[in-house]
C-alpha cells in the first residue's frame, strides 16, 4: 500500500502508528501533507498554551515519524480545481497528482473553519474564537491581536471549552502564563490588556453546558479573577431531568462559586445562561448586543421567550464551533464536513463509497470530542483501510499493478526542493524553538517562517 494523507494533525498521526503497528511485514509507505509547515495540527495550533499536558502525545508522534516508511511533507496545500495558497509560501499540489501517485487515499484535514452566527458578522468588535486562538498560537495565518489595550467588557458566545480556554487567556495574570508556550508579542498585548470582566453566554442552560468540569474548575481557580453567582434556581433540575455524573460535577462547582469571592477581584467573569445574541450595533456609549432569551421545552432543547434583553460590550467573540472547508475534496454542504460510512468516504448525494478514499478525525466526524475521540476513531479506520488491503499496488486512477514507486512523492514535490519541510526539518525547529524558550524561562518561544528559513540555511 501507498498512502496519501492530506492534513498532519493528530488523527494522521494515530491513523498511520496503527497502520504501521499492525504492517510490519507488509510493503507500506505513508506520505503525510500538510499545508501548514509544523506538524501536528490542533496540537500544536489549538491546544491553549497552559494545558502542556494535553501535547505529551507528541512523542508517540515522533516514533511514528522515525519509521523509515512514514514521511511528513510540510508547506504543501493540496487542491482541488484551482491552486489557491492557503498561506504565501505554500507549494501547491493537485489533488489529480495523489490519484496518479498513490494506491490509498486519507483525509485527516480537520475542519479549519469557524462556524459563524448570521447576527454576528466578523468586524474590528466581532472576532471568532479560532482566530483568537490562532493570535496566542502564532499560527502561520497570522491573526492580527485582538484590541485588549481598548476593552474593559468582552462578550463570548458560546460555552464549549474553547469559549473557557479564551476566556482564561484573557483573565490569567501574563506574568502566570510566562512560563508556558506563549509567544512574547501575545504576553506583550496581554500585559497591556484593560479587560475587566468576560461574559459568557449559552443559548441553553447549565444542565447542558457544553464546557468540561475540568476546564470550569480552571476557571473557578484563576488567582485575581472571580465569577458572577448563578440565580440558585437554574441550578435545580427539572422533575423530570435525568443528570449525567459530568454535569452533575460541574453543578456543584458553579453552586459552590469562585475560589475568589465574586467582588473582591479586580477580574469578573460570568456564565450567561438561556441567552442568544440577536444584533449587534453602535450605541452612544459603545458596542450594544441585543440577546434573546430562551427557555427549555425539552430537556435538551430550548426556545425563544420573546423578551430580549441588552449588553453594553466592547468585544464579542463568537465560540461556536469548527466546520470543514467547503472548497475541500468530498465535502457535504449539510454535514458541514466529509462524510463517511465506517471511515470510508461516501460521495454526496447518494452516499455512493468512493473506492480505497478515506477520512478520519474531525474530517469526518465533525468537531466534536477530546483527542482520545479522535485517537479511537483513527485506529478505527486505519483497521478499515487494512480490511480492504488487496494484492497489488494499483493507483487510485486507475494505473495497472506495479506502475507505482511505493517511496517517490509526486513530481511537484520533488521539484519544490527546499520549499517543502520534513520532519526532520521540524525537529530542527522544535529544538530551537525549545532553545530560545529556555533562554526566556519558558516552554518554548515560537519562530516565524522567515525564522526558519534562515535557521535551515534556505533564506
Amino acid at each position: 500500500m501507498k498512502l496519501a494523507i492530506v492534513g498532519g494533525g493528530a488523527s494522521s498521526f494515530y491513523v498511520a502508528s496503527r497502520l504501521l503497528r499492525l504492517s510490519k511485514d507488509r510493503p507500506m509507505s505513508i506520505h503525510v501533507f500538510d499545508r501548514l509547515w509544523a506538524p501536528h495540527g490542533l496540537v500544536r495550533y489549538g491546544v491553549a498554551p497552559d494545558h502542556p499536558e494535553v501535547k505529551n502525545c507528541t512523542r508517540k508522534f515522533d516514533q511514528v515519524a522515525k519509521d523509515p516508511r512514514f514521511r511528513f511533507f510540510g508547506n504543501v496545500n493540496v487542491y482541488r480545481d484551482t491552486p489557491c495558497k492557503a498561506f504565501a509560501q505554500n507549494v501547491q499540489l493537485p489533488l489529480s497528482s495523489l490519484y496518479d501517485n498513490y494506491s490509498h487515499l486519507l483525509f485527516a484535514s480537520g475542519c479549519p473553519l469557524p462556524v459563524l452566527h448570521p447576527a454576528l458578522p466578523p468586524s474590528t468588535n466581532c472576532i471568532p474564537a479560532l482566530n483568537i486562538v490562532h493570535w496566542y498560537t502564532q499560527h502561520p495565518s497570522n491573526a492580527p491581536p485582538p484590541p485588549l489595550d481598548s476593552v474593559e467588557h468582552v462578550t463570548i458566545i458560546g460555552n464549549g471549552n474553547v469559549a473557557l480556554d479564551v476566556a482564561r487567556m484573557l483573565l490569567t495574570p501574563p506574568d502566570v502564563l510566562r512560563g508556558y508556550d506563549v509567544p512574547e508579542d501575545v504576553l506583550a498585548v496581554l500585559e497591556r490588556s484593560t479587560v475587566k470582566h468576560v461574559s459568557i453566554v449559552a443559548r441553553r442552560g447549565p444542565f447542558e453546558a457544553a464546557f468540561t468540569t475540568k476546564e470550569l474548575r480552571e476557571l473557578m481557580k484563576l488567582p485575581t479573577a472571580s465569577m458572577v453567582p448563578i440565580p440558585d434556581e437554574l441550578l435545580v433540575p427539572g422533575e423530570d431531568k435525568e443528570v449525567s455524573r459530568p454535569h452533575a460535577r460541574s453543578i456543584g462547582l458553579l453552586q459552590k462559586g469562585s475560589m475568589n469571592v465574586y467582588g473582591t477581584t479586580s477580574k469578573t467573569w460570568s456564565l450567561d445562561f438561556y441567552r442568544m445574541p440577536l444584533n449587534l450595533s453602535n450605541g452612544p456609549t459603545g458596542m450594544v448586543l441585543t440577546l434573546g432569551h430562551t427557555a427549555p421545552t425539552t430537556s435538551t432543547r430550548v426556545a425563544r421567550t420573546g423578551e430580549t434583553s441588552t449588553v453594553q460590550t466592547d468585544l464579542v467573540i463568537p465560540s461556536l464551533g469548527f466546520q470543514g472547508d467547503p472548497s475541500s475534496p468530498y465535502y457535504d454542504e449539510g454535514l458541514r464536513h466529509i462524510k463517511t460510512v465506517a471511515g470510508r468516504v461516501a460521495l454526496p448525494p447518494d452516499s455512493a463509497i468512493a473506492g480505497r478514499v478515506y477520512a478520519s478525525g474531525w474530517a469526518a466526524m465533525g468537531a466534536k470530542g477530546v483527542l482520545a475521540a479522535t485517537m479511537m476513531d483513527s485506529y478505527g479506520v486505519a483497521d478499515t483501510i487494512l480490511s480492504d488491503l488487496s494484492d497489488g499496488l494499483e493507483s487510485l486512477n486507475g494505473s495497472g499493478s506495479g506502475s507505482l514507486d511505493v517511496n517517490a512523492p509526486p513530481a511537484e514535490i520533488v521539484d519544490a526542493g527546499t520549499n517543502v519541510l520534513s520532519y526532520e526539518d521540524w525537529k530542527k525547529v522544535d529544538a530551537e524553538e525549545v532553545r530560545k524558550g529556555k533562554e526566556l524561562g519558558k516552554e518554548r518561544e515560537r519562530i516565524s517562517w522567515e525564522e526558519i528559513r534562515a535557521l535551515l540555511g534556505r533564506a
